[in-house]
């Protein structure tokens, strides 16, 4: 799969009173890039409805490098940088990218897959484990090894 990236446009709603981009904004552009993401690649909502499963979000991080002003222009991807092998956990990087290259931030967050009707974590159908299997990998992308729960 391609590597994916996202124009951003910067919004003077965006901006706090030091005049750069707050810190809240981040993790908006980040849930706005990585559903678009979704949706491209056939994880859209009609389907995660379809199969009654969500995205869930244990943690999200973001990792300030550079300011972001109004005038920035920005393009945001998405990475891959852990996941089980059935892709039932995961974790994603966005990448904020100033005009120059400049990494100005990233986001990271971990997730899982939820069953919306059992209110349970779940292991994907083929469906998304084939569609997560051709994501974007960052260089440094690893396997998450699960240990067994002891009875």
């Amino acid at each position: 799969m391609a590597n994916f990236s996202l124009p951003i446009q910067i919004r003077w709603a965006d901006i706090d009173q030091n005049r750069h981009l707050r810190h809240s904004a981040y993790y908006d552009y980040g849930a706005m890039a990585r559903m678009i993401f979704l949706s491209e690649h056939g994880i859209t909502t009609q389907k995660l409805e379809l199969l009654k499963i969500g995205p869930i979000l244990f943690r999200e991080e973001a990792v300030f490098k550079r300011e972001i002003t109004l005038d920035d222009k920005l393009t945001l991807d998405v990475e891959l940088i852990k996941a089980t092998k059935d892709f039932a956990r995961w974790s994603l990087r966005h990448n904020f990218l100033k005009l120059d290259n400049t990494l100005a931030a990233n986001v990271t967050v971990e997730g899982a897959w939820l069953d919306l009707e059992k209110r349970k974590l779940i292991t994907p159908d083929e469906y998304i484990q084939s569609i997560f299997s051709e994501f974007p990998r960052a260089a440094t992308f690893e396997w998450i090894i699960r240990e067994e729960k002891k009875a």
